[in-house]
């Protein structure tokens, strides 16, 4: 997992030294900005395996970073936020981020969530595994989805989801275990990440399968794949 390089976007100058040191004890390599409208330009120089993005950064917002990011890269990003107001968990989602933290937190959480999504996403490289149902494709190794000859612009959480239900068709999948399955972890009161990911998953297959609902809750439960 060493010498990944991680790139933290936070104004905060403690918690941006907190954050450095901890993730730099776990052998990444790590970089600073605290100011947003630098962040695409280093992005796109320095290619970081991963971005810590907060949302109130200054001169160019996180979400519209992300938003921006999102048209050029799928490096993993964790949106990190002092609001706890759900609509900003849901945009950061939309816009395609995979997580998000909010403040105060504690940085071996942070380091938890760094090290499992780097894990799934940088490492998952075993087998040129392709899963098929019905119009939909997935290459576990490319990480590359496809509906009816369309490739889905996904996000590595989405992806990973996606693998996991069709790989088990007509199962219903807990949000905990779906979380503790595509994130490696589970810590109370982030299972509702699920959700915000399931959201976008239908809205990027319905492009592509309209009127289908190939995703279905099992209401009070979770979710499952259905293609009959």
């Amino acid at each position: 997992m060493s010498n990944e390089h991680l790139l933290i976007v936070e104004d905060e100058p403690e918690i941006a030294q907190i954050l450095r040191d901890y993730l730099i004890r776990e052998g990444y390599q790590v970089s600073l900005l605290d100011r947003g409208d630098k962040v695409v330009d280093f992005v796109k120089k320095e290619t970081p395996s991963m971005i810590l993005l907060d949302i109130m950064i200054p001169y160019v917002d996180g979400k519209t970073i992300c938003r921006e990011v999102r048209k050029f890269s799928e490096v993993p990003i964790i949106m990190i936020t002092a609001r706890v107001e759900e609509v900003d968990r849901i945009i950061g989602f939309e816009l395609g981020a995979d997580d998000y933290i909010c403040k105060p937190f504690s940085p071996r959480e942070v380091v938890v969530r760094v090290n499992a999504v780097l894990r799934r996403t940088l490492h998952n490289t075993s087998n040129d595994e392709v899963l098929s149902a019905g119009p939909i494709q997935l290459n576990k190794t490319s990480h590359i989805a496809v509906v009816k000859g369309n490739e889905l612009n996904l996000t590595p959480s989405e992806f990973e989801i996606l693998s996991l239900l069709i790989g088990s068709p007509n199962r219903v999948f807990s949000r905990a275990q779906l979380i503790e399955n595509v994130q490696g972890y589970n810590f109370d009161g982030y299972e509702r990440t699920i959700d915000f990911h399931i959201k976008n998953l239908r809205k990027k297959i319905a492009v592509h399968l309209p009127g289908k609902k190939v995703i279905q809750s099992a209401y009070g439960f979770g979710y499952k794949m259905v293609l009959s």
